[in-house]
């Protein structure tokens, strides 16, 4: 039997995330509240849901509690992945980042977000029941779309510039999409849209020593196995801008032989996904948080 751990993204938090691990791993938190320049513990352990949602806060603090609580289990998995964000906590539970960096990265990454959010107005939608190339073609005539997460069979997040994401909401309905509906993000996440946010994080990426996992990891960016800290290094450089391929990422790890996917961090939205992408009853999806 092989494990397969997964990562949570950003959407997750919860209030007390993580308030239970803070005893056996005082030094780590404490750490990471240094490191970020405020103590994010007391938001994690004690802030209401509104002050999680911050950008700067929620990104750091699903990767805090992802990370430490895959430091808690006694089993290596024999490969990994995470969801957009969970992807850099995924690279420290496999080895290929240090704690520290990973959160460097994270923070990084979250500024540069916000950012360019201010500066480029943007929004995502989700688009239900309808296939992924119908999908594609639709954005493929609409300048300042694209389809932006590959969620599921039947669950695809489109992104882009709000008047292109409206008509194209409008045009996937009449295509046969149960729902189209435009999410309140503050941004077109993983699209062309956050260029200047990866420009931005580039120079932390490159600034960062990689190192090989000790498992492999299946990246948003191409769905596929490495163990290479350079391919690593430039799937993360291109996140930003590409689509999470969620759908794909699941399925190769299954051919690949796992058979226990196991979600850790905060939510339990991955266990979902892997249950409609698999449709194996014999599957173990389970969660721990």
């Amino acid at each position: 039997m092989k494990t397969a751990y997964i990562f949570p993204g950003q959407g997750s938090q919860f209030p007390g995330m993580a308030k239970d691990l803070y005893p056996s791993r005082k030094e780590l938190f404490e750490k990471a509240n240094e490191i970020l320049g405020f103590r994010i513990t007391d938001i994690m352990f004690e802030g209401e849901a509104d002050a999680l949602k911050a950008t700067k806060v929620t990104q750091p603090a699903i990767f805090i509690h992802s990370t430490i609580l895959a430091m808690e289990q006694a089993q290596q998995p024999d490969m990994v992945a995470g969801h957009s964000l969970g992807e850099f906590s995924a690279l420290v539970a496999a080895g290929a980042l240090s704690f520290e960096d990973g959160l460097r990265l994270v923070a990084a990454r979250a500024a540069a977000m916000q950012k360019c959010c201010e500066k480029v107005p943007g929004t995502m939608a989700a688009v239900i029941k309808l296939d992924d190339e119908t999908i594609e073609r639709i954005c493929a005539h609409i300048p300042g779309v694209v389809p932006a997460n590959y969620n599921s069979p039947g669950q695809v997040v489109i992104s882009g510039e709000l008047s292109a994401v409206e008509e194209a909401c409008a045009k996937l309905k009449e295509a046969g999409a149960k729902r189209a509906l435009v999410l309140p993000v503050s941004g077109a996440f993983h699209s062309p849209l956050m260029e200047p946010a990866r420009i931005e994080l580039a120079k932390a990426i490159e600034a960062t020593p990689f190192k090989t996992p000790r498992c492999p990891i299946y990246q948003n960016v191409t769905a596929a196995p490495t163990t290479d800290p350079g391919l690593i290094k430039e799937n993360c450089l291109k996140q930003l801008t590409s689509p999470v391929r969620w759908t794909k990422t699941v399925q190769n790890m299954i051919a690949d032989g796992a058979s226990r996917f196991v979600e850790i961090g905060p939510g339990t939205v991955l266990q979902g996904l892997v249950s409609r992408i698999a449709a194996d009853p014999e599957l173990i999806i389970e969660g721990i948080q």
